[in-house]
């Protein structure tokens, strides 16, 4: 690829929201709009770029992952005094579209009412680079990993995203498998780590467990003419020979 169509790379942060029921793990996941710039029509987590207001560092791509939550999902990952989340119906949900539009501070508003964002419940479970010759963005992605808190609802945005749904792993994959729902590689192989458990507890354990990811680059294929053709992921036999 040339230099002129190189796209900078910019801080991301993604979360998978689980819950248990009926014996079985479940994920919250979100259609984006056909007309996105990145992604359009995939099923996706929760995420968005860190934005400057959400800090740098570890802290940063977990506020960032937390902000995201609440915007798209309606899910406020935070706790109050005595260290238990917040449940629908509690004011600080209220603000949703404002902290969407940037009227309002996630950590502000955190503070506002005696809360306390929940950066130690993230479990960072992958780290994905979006490939080089991606010609409209391209993201230094984390991918977290938080118990969805009981007394809460979620809802996608029916903004960035329009539908949402609570699936089985297993049956996500299943699913992209048979092509009715578009997947991007991390996201099929977050899901795969996840159809491994079949608790909250078990999946969150494995996630602690990871530690610091390894960061996975996968690129992309092209032929003789430069038509995307495929995405090589490490471990490929062609691998290391591609840009």
């Amino acid at each position: 690829m040339t230099d002129a169509i190189e796209v900078p790379i910019k801080p991301a942060a993604t979360v998978m929201l689980v819950r248990d029921t009926d014996g079985d793990l479940e994920v919250f996941m979100l259609r984006r709009t056909a007309n996105a710039v990145f992604a359009g029509g995939m099923y996706v987590f929760p995420g968005g770029k860190v934005d400057a207001a959400d800090g740098e560092g570890d802290e940063g791509y977990r506020i960032a992952a937390i902000r995201e939550c609440y915007e798209e999902a309606g899910v406020l990952l935070a706790v109050d005094a005595d260290g238990r989340m917040v449940d629908d119906g509690h004011p600080a949900l209220a603000h949703r579209t404002a902290v969407y539009d940037g009227d309002i501070d996630v950590r502000a508003l955190a503070a506002e009412h005696g809360l306390r964002l929940a950066t130690d419940a993230l479990p960072w479970m992958s780290h994905w680079i979006t490939p080089k010759g991606e010609t409209s963005r391209r993201f230094d992605t984390r991918f977290f990993m938080a118990a969805t808190p009981m007394g809460q609802t979620s809802h996608h945005d029916d903004n960035e995203t329009v539908e949402s749904m609570w699936v089985r792993p297993a049956d996500a994959l299943a699913r992209h498998a048979a092509g009715e729902l578009m997947l991007m590689p991390p996201t099929v192989t977050n899901l795969q780590f996840l159809a491994a458990h079949s608790s909250v507890a078990t999946a969150m354990a494995a996630g602690w467990a990871v530690g610091t990811p390894m960061c996975i680059m996968p690129k992309i294929r092209l032929d003789e003419s430069g038509r995307l053709v495929g995405i090589a992921m490490p471990g490929d036999p062609d691998y290391d020979t591609l840009d």
